[in-house]
């Protein structure tokens, strides 16, 4: 008997949420104060809804190809930029991984009762190395996606979450709106950007991060029982979702956070914050502390190997040279060269905690350098779908944008997102951190032209000959 595939809105739906929502990005948010009400509309009508549409499309003309982004713009533009697309997704790791680890280190210091290493550049430092490597290492032994999948998204996400969010309403009850915290008094005036203070633009490109990934939810889209209907009010319904949960936290954590005194990486601090407000016992706060813990450890196994797979997939094909060995994996199905060369490079880039004074700069400027490498494999992906409008239009595609103008509408407003975003966030940042995320974002995008300049037919030839020696 042929296995039922097919999911209902309501599943699909939370596969869309479970995809994007994450309890790292709330301080990002919290700190723009009111201001955060625009900057998540924005996030999601001009960045988030044109990403799932177009990846939409895609889908629909593509319904059995698994690659996602990658196989997508091969096919729309070339292999060469499906190759680029693969490289990008990869290469966003380096900052990102950083990024999501450094999350770690306040929850540490609070759960060894030393709250003010959090803040500590020498101690994040370490924590980010000791912990990527530890991850490293149970990859290498344990297929951690299958085994803690699941319980990571629980631990890290929807049970912090929760929590966070009824003690932020039950504080804010009892507390009302606090006038010396980062939300302040609500003003109309407040809910757009002060001109006055526009360097809360830094944040805009961080709180667009928050819907990296949801093109992935396109790839179900297939398989609901009214695939035309379903796939675009399932997706309306998940983004306003996740829109009222990433607010209502951020609201509540803004409310309670004094002005000036906002810890991008803590993501306990409101809690801490909450219970002693509602005079709950801090044990509470190491109970959450550690559960984040365990979550992100988990999370941080699942992500780190899902992305090296492509590369994986691209050396098989002969696109790296065959003695990196990228094309050779374990017992996993995992390349130990890939991931040890993504943990050495992950490592190096910790050291901007050592390099930049202030460890919110650091975090602030690892989000934007994460944010500009994904974008750019969006532009791809954006300009590729109307390339393939013009080269191939009579492919069959259920999800469709509508007419070409308004399929160039769409992809104009999510390129005017992501460039104007990205210009915002660089110009209303410090010069060093501009700087920086620059040089990563140039660097690394560079990097595949290169190599895929030097590809060699033999390159093949010998990883054909390893892989087929190896059976």
């Amino acid at each position: 008997m042929k296995k039922n595939l097919k999911i209902s809105e309501f599943t699909f739906i939370g596969m869309t949420c479970a995809l994007v929502m994450s309890i790292r990005n709330i301080p990002d948010v919290a700190a723009t104060g009111w201001t955060m009400l625009s900057f998540m509309l924005i996030a999601v009508i001009f960045y988030a809804l044109p990403i799932s549409m177009i990846a939409g499309e895609y889908s629909g003309m593509y319904p059995g190809e698994t690659g996602g982004m990658e196989a997508w713009n091969s096919n729309a533009l070339s292999s060469k930029w499906g190759f680029v697309t693969s490289w990008l997704l990869w290469v966003q790791m380096f900052p990102g991984m950083v990024m999501i680890s450094s999350a770690l280190s306040p929850l540490i210091a609070i759960v060894v009762g030393k709250p003010e290493l959090g803040q500590n550049n020498m101690f994040t430092f370490v924590t980010i190395i000791i912990v990527y490597w530890f991850v490293t290492l149970l990859n290498f032994k344990f297929d951690m996606a299958k085994i803690g999948g699941q319980i990571g998204v629980w631990l890290g996400v929807y049970i912090p979450m929760i929590a966070m969010l009824l003690l932020g309403i039950v504080a804010t009850i009892k507390v009302g709106l606090m006038p010396n915290s980062v939300l302040g008094q609500f003003e109309a005036a407040k809910l757009i950007p002060d001109t006055a203070d526009l360097k809360v633009f830094q944040y805009l490109a961080p709180i667009m991060f928050i819907f990296t990934g949801i093109e992935m939810s396109a790839v179900h889209a297939n398989r609901l029982k009214d695939p035309v209907k379903g796939f675009f009010k399932g997706l309306m319904i998940a983004l306003v979702f996740i829109f009222i949960l990433n607010i209502g936290n951020a609201i509540m954590v803004s409310n309670i956070v004094p002005a000036g005194k906002m810890e991008l990486d803590n993501i306990a601090q409101s809690i801490a914050l909450y219970c002693k407000v509602l005079g709950i016992p801090t044990i509470m706060v190491n109970i959450f502390s550690l559960m984040v813990i365990m979550g992100v450890l988990v999370q941080l196994s699942a992500w780190s190997v899902g992305p090296s797979m492509t590369i994986t997939s691209s050396a098989r094909r002969g696109l790296y040279p065959p003695k990196f060995n990228f094309w050779k994996t374990n017992s996993h199905g995992i390349s130990t060269s890939v991931v040890l060369t993504q943990a050495v490079i992950i490592s190096i880039f910790a050291g901007f905690y050592l390099l930049i004074p202030g460890v919110n700069n650091a975090f602030l400027m690892l989000v934007n350098a994460t944010s500009v490498l994904y974008s750019t494999a969006y532009v791809i992906m954006a300009i590729g779908i109307i390339e393939l409008r013009e080269k191939s239009p009579d492919l069959d595609r259920p999800f469709s944008l509508g007419s070409n103008t308004r399929a160039k509408f769409i992809v104009g407003v999510l390129l005017f997102a992501i460039v104007g975003s990205i210009i915002l966030t660089l110009v209303y940042s410090s010069m060093y951190n501009a700087i920086a995320v620059i040089v990563i974002s140039l660097v690394l995008f560079t990097i595949p032209f290169i190599i895929n300049k030097q590809v060699k037919p033999e390159w093949k030839t010998k990883v054909d000959q390893y892989l087929s020696n190896a059976k």
